[in-house]
């Protein structure tokens, strides 16, 4: 018997974790160095996330230097066997459109899920139940679905065809509201949405300690907490 066909395209967005180009605003606390080392410890928890959800096919969508970043072999290795493609496009939301239609170049006929690299307490469970409603059939099946976060942004945004990513690449990002003027323009666009829980992204050193409590689990709480910085910012257990 053959294997079933994958169910969903699992795009990650992700920065190279360079020193300088990644996490600068959790600079202080930590230095450029230990930022790029949380950067790098978040997207190998998304990468074991996304490789582990069943009938998923994960693509990265890529910018920057991987040889130039921190944890460059763990990272080599977490990508082996993974598609990528390279970013493109003259600014955040229209580079999240073309990461879409290139995802569906390589997993033609699959809707997509994409998330970037700031939320490492995600699992498989949660992206399998996200990408659920883009698979299943109905009377009135979801087209797209959108997990805001704290921030008033979002972390996760799953098209049933990747192509309608083109009515959010006009959306302001790095916004408080950005979270609704996404979900504003998808459903002016006559989309129907499902909306997934609403998660804390990774942006503040308040941020990373929040995520790191409620995922000891994960390498990001690991390397958090061998950072001096973060050690003093936690108290004593």
């Amino acid at each position: 018997m053959s294997p079933a066909r994958p169910g969903v395209a699992l795009l990650v967005l992700a920065k190279a974790p360079q020193p300088h180009r990644v996490k600068t605003r959790l600079c202080p606390p930590a230095t450029p160095d230990e930022a790029a080392y949380l950067a790098a410890a978040a997207l190998l928890d998304t990468l074991d996330a996304v490789r582990a959800v069943p009938r998923g096919c994960p693509v990265v969508a890529m910018t920057g230097k991987l040889a130039e970043s921190a944890r460059a072999r763990e990272v080599g290795a977490a990508l082996c066997g993974v598609p990528i493609v390279i970013q493109r496009g003259c600014d955040l939301g229209h580079r999240i459109a073309a990461a879409h239609d290139d995802t569906a170049a390589l997993a033609p006929g699959l809707p997509t899920l994409q998330l970037g690299m700031d939320t490492p307490q995600i699992d498989a469970a949660l992206l399998g139940d996200a990408a659920a409603p883009l698979i299943a059939d109905g009377p009135r099946p979801v087209d797209a679905v959108l997990g805001p976060a704290a921030d008033g942004g979002w972390w996760a945004l799953g098209l049933r065809d990747p192509r309608a990513a083109a009515v959010i690449a006009d959306v302001p990002t790095s916004r408080a509201d950005t979270g609704e003027r996404t979900l504003r323009a998808l459903q002016d666009a006559g989309l129907r949405v499902g909306v997934l829980p609403t998660l804390t992204d990774v942006d503040t050193a308040a941020d990373a300690l929040a995520v790191a409590s409620a995922a000891p689990w994960t390498r990001f709480a690991a390397t958090l907490g061998a950072i001096p910085a973060f050690r003093t910012a936690r108290g004593p257990c």
